[in-house]
């Protein structure tokens, strides 16, 4: 069958200086689509997108963890990994191996309740080998597991469990709404990561079991997106797939909701939390159910922006949060909608709680506009496109329609739906769902503040691991295992050859430059009607005075609270009504002026930018909430391993007296002290065309651009900005170990590294060409291979040289599981040492095949393209500079890389920062070989 849809937006959106009069606005954006289905059951979806030379595979299994049994939880999750591992036909890591010769973005996977799938895109010579691979999957993989590969597997995830949840604030909070929100016989009883007692119980034959009765290709969807021939794709996968046996029936599951009989109030003291939350619960509809769109809108109109009555009660008349989120998460079963606040310090959750009763009861008075409905409507069209822009989201969308609507087509239905929410549906489904509805809170509070939790609330139940040294079972993952092979009717251990290779278009940048010395740098794009804008403003964080620090974060997080000429309400609704966003965002080296728009609303939108940007309210209220709101994020961060890890690492790099060392948020002491004129000098004497570059990719022409700047040209007047003169930190002459303790930390966090070379250096990416099979390979790396595949010390590990015009670092970053705290750097280290000597031409074929052949993708997005800009126009590199960079790894020898490795690889000459439980690690990292660790927690953290 083949459909041809066309999705067509009827949005009223009301024209502000006539407000009597309606404009209808349609856009029309058509998606092409085929469906078949093989004698197995394998549905089968087409997607032809010539606009880039890749193609995208995925591969979408009907089970998630509610296919699983109480017990045996997080099976789902658990074969997300596994079906990389190995297959018959690729063999040991093949598929990892396998996309790093071709190029491809990476085999990937992720599992919800629902669904598991697995993705990548490719340049389009590979698509057969793609559909060799993923066939490979189905039907010639569970003999490879056996019990070592699933003892290795079972710690990755429980690595990725304790990374996600059990070493994060507020992580478990999840867990206890689900535990209370759906009976224990209900699928969603549990969570998808399942519990680290379940992974350790399982057993092969369970493992199995479970694979041999979901993963069949009557329970699959393949979806193959982008520029290919579609009948020669058709006989490949007639050629790969057709064999592979069909299943058992899989019957659908019929929806549950969840079931809250009265209400329930339950609280944990986190030990990683700062702040208390307090979050609500309520029961209610499955995904499309006709319900649950009007429900999307009740949440996103009572939390976001200044007319969110949450908002305006929560916020800015009680001041007791920074911002309250909320929403109606839907899934095949069930749904459940959520209401969180995150107070700042020390506030009482009964307090926060009087205050939702009051926004609340403002909704119930007040109601909802259809001006609001409008704007809401318009920001999900343009979220709509944004999710279309590569030729993976395109594939994600037919799956998941295939899948849960039995339609890759319900896509019409759906929008029609959204757009036929009207403003009596919003009332009508607050009345049914929430208003004197029974509930679920949780009240978590930072350990030892039981007392700021909601009033009679009960303790949770929260399993939390201990750390005990050696605990986990040993295993040799690299037995190979000993099989029958799984028969076929030709020879797949064939790998197929590639096909035609993909004539790589660089996209057609111009330049210009206005009169007041903005640099313009754009790309015209017309895959999706939208316009991307990025305007960066050199400086950032770098222009602060250190009694002021924190001073360019606080100024643009008010630059867009209200103009000269707009309250920040009337601004908030100027931009929301174009459908479009705003952003201004000021980092270590930066001030950025983000939009994403509508191509048909850009001039509107630039409009607005250019008023933000020229006409600052410096609305001494909103000032006082930012200040408000960044010390809370500040104080949040005291306990966040990942925020600690990343704030040590930078002052151990620089010195704690360099700029560069500093948190851009700044400390709760400056951020305290700043005024609101501190803020009116740092953009009077830094904010200025002269430093400015502007980056522009989407539906509109060079000329269109530069006229529509006419304006900004003529109002914004250029001054000189002098930036600092700043140097290369000098690296260490030998290695030292700092640990940062994180009492009762799950994980521990490594950043290891030193000082490297800026950019602008010739060694530069040649060293990040050398680097690929270390540790920026992903997958084919080996630390990945090593840490992650070899011993199930980690979820991730990854290393990469990173820099500007001024300096730069060379990192490895991972977090380890606590008790392999020592083992874990010992194997980096010996990793490090051996590099260079154990580098292989093999080694050199897979970075080569990698780095080459993915500039097939490399500007498939417009995020892609945009950064393509920005390094055209920081480092003044020619249009093609692609070409010069696959020139450098086309004459890479493995002799040079060797050189490369001994020059930018000392082991012996790095900081070796440690963030995690003293109590048990700190003593054991002396035998790392670098003498006595440093504790570090008065020296450096994020409040210092």
């Amino acid at each position: 069958m083949k459909h041809k849809l066309t999705f067509l937006f009827i949005l009223t959106i009301m024209v502000s200086c006539q407000p009597k009069q309606e404009e209808e606005t349609k856009a029309d954006f058509n998606v092409d689509y085929e469906k078949f289905e093989l004698d197995n059951g394998l549905d089968v979806v087409f997607h032809v997108d010539r606009s880039d030379p890749v193609v995208a595979v995925a591969l979408t299994a009907h089970v998630g963890s509610a296919r699983e049994k109480e017990g045996r939880t997080g099976f789902a999750h658990l074969f997300e990994h596994l079906l990389f591992l190995e297959s018959e036909n690729l063999g040991k890591g093949g598929l990892d191996k396998l996309s790093a010769r071709v190029g491809g973005s990476g085999a990937n996977g992720s599992t919800s309740r629902d669904r598991t799938n697995y993705f990548q895109t490719v340049p389009n010579d590979a698509l057969e080998k793609m559909l060799w691979a993923e066939a490979d999957k189905l039907g010639w993989f569970i003999n490879t597991v056996t019990d070592p590969v699933l003892a290795k597997e079972k710690q990755v995830v429980k690595n990725e469990k304790r990374q996600s949840v059990d070493n994060r604030p507020y992580g478990h909070t999840s867990y206890v709404i689900d535990k209370n929100l759906y009976p224990a016989d209900h699928p969603y009883n549990w969570q998808v990561i399942g519990s680290l007692d379940d992974l350790q119980a399982a057993t092969l034959a369970d493992v199995k079991e479970f694979f041999n009765r979901w993963y069949v290709p009557n329970n699959v969807t393949l979806v193959v997106s982008g520029d290919f021939d579609v009948e020669q794709a058709k006989e490949w996968v007639h050629k790969y797939f057709d064999e592979i046996p069909k299943g058992e029936t899989v019957e659908t599951m019929q929806p549950r909701a969840g079931v809250v009989t009265e209400n329930i109030r339950l609280y944990h003291e986190d030990n990683f939390a700062r702040v208390p939350e307090l979050t609500y619960t309520w029961p209610t509809v499955e995904q499309y159910h006709p319900d649950s769109y009007a429900l999307d809108v009740l949440a996103q109109y009572l939390s976001s922006g200044k007319k969110a009555p949450f908002s305006q009660v929560l916020v800015e008349d009680k001041k007791l949060t920074s911002n309250v989120r909320m929403y109606n998460r839907t899934s095949e079963l069930a749904g459940q909608y959520q209401l969180s606040v995150r107070a700042y310090s020390d506030k009482d959750l009964d307090e926060v709680a009087k205050a939702i009763e009051e926004a609340f009861e403002k909704f119930e008075a007040e109601g909802i506009s259809e001006k609001d409905l409008s704007r809401i409507k318009a920001g999900q069209e343009t979220s709509f496109y944004n999710g279309l822009s590569s030729v993976l989201g395109k594939g994600f969308q037919l799956a998941q329609y295939n899948i849960f609507a039995n339609d890759p087509g319900f896509i019409k239905k759906d929008i029609e739906r959204i757009l036929a929410v009207s403003t009596a549906d919003v009332k009508r489904v607050y009345e049914k769902y929430i208003k004197d509805k029974n509930f679920i809170a949780t009240s978590f509070v930072p350990r030892g503040q039981k007392d700021l939790a909601l009033a009679n609330s009960e303790k949770a139940e929260v399993v939390e691991e201990a750390i005990v040294q050696g605990a986990e079972e040993t295993f040799d993952a690299s037995i190979q295992a000993e099989y029958e092979r799984t028969p076929s009717s030709f020879d797949r251990t064939i790998e197929p050859a590639y096909g035609s290779a993909p004539e790589i278009q660089i996209p057609e940048v111009y330049e210009a430059t206005l009169n007041n010395g903005i640099e313009i740098y754009g790309i015209e794009n017309d895959e999706v009607p939208l316009v991307q804008i990025n305007m960066v403003i050199d400086g950032g964080q770098l222009m602060e005075d250190m009694d002021k620090l924190g001073a360019a974060n606080l100024m643009a997080s008010i630059m867009t609270k209200g103009t000269a000429n707009k309250t920040p309400e009337e601004l908030e609704e100027a931009i929301d009504q174009l459908g479009a966003r705003i952003s201004v965002f000021a980092g270590k080296q930066s001030v950025r002026i983000s939009a994403n728009t509508l191509a048909r609303n850009y001039d509107e939108t630039l409009a607005l930018m250019e008023e933000i940007l020229l006409q600052p309210r410096w609305d001494e209220n909103e000032f006082e909430l930012a200040k408000q709101s960044t010390i809370s994020q500040i104080r949040q961060q005291e306990a966040n391993p990942n925020a600690i890890a990343s704030n040590a690492y930078d002052i151990l790099i620089y010195g704690k007296d360099d700029i560069r060392a500093q948190n851009t948020l700044g400390t709760i002491e400056t951020v305290s002290n700043l005024t609101i004129d501190d803020l009116k000098a740092y953009y009077n004497a830094n904010i200025s065309p002269s430093v400015t570059r502007l980056h522009v990719v989407g539906d509109i022409s060079e000329n269109e651009l530069v006229k529509s700047l006419n304006s900004l040209d003529s109002k914004w007047e250029a001054k000189e900005v002098k930036l600092p003169e700043l140097s290369q930190p000098k690296a260490p002459t030998e290695s030292q170990v700092y640990f940062y303790d994180v009492p009762g930390a799950k994980q521990s966090i490594l950043n290891i590294g030193y000082p490297a070379m800026p950019a602008t250096d010739e060694d530069y990416y040649p060293a990040t060409v050398m680097n690929y099979i270390l540790g920026g390979g992903g997958f084919a790396s080996q630390l990945t291979q090593e840490l992650r595949e070899g011993k199930g010390y980690t979820y991730g590990v990854r290393s990469g040289f990173s820099g500007n015009e001024y300096d730069g670092t060379f990192t490895i970053s991972s977090g380890v599981r606590t008790n392999v705290t020592l083992e874990s750097t010992q194997l980096v280290k010996e990793i490090l040492d051996n590099y260079g000597p154990g580098f292989t031409e093999k080694d050199l074929e897979t970075t080569k095949g990698f780095l080459i052949k993915s500039n097939a993708r490399a500007f498939e997005t417009a995020g892609a393209k945009l950064n393509m800009l920005e390094n055209i126009s920081q480092f003044e590199l020619p249009h093609d500079y692609v070409k010069d960079r696959e020139a450098i790894v086309r004459g890479m020898t493995v002799e040079k890389i060797r050189q490369l490795s001994e020059k930018y690889l000392d082991e012996n000459k790095m900081i070796w920062l440690v963030v995690g439980d003293a109590k048990s690690q700190l003593n054991r990292m002396k035998q790392l070989g670098f003498g006595e660790p440093t504790l570090i927690n008065d020296m450096t953290g994020p409040e210092k």
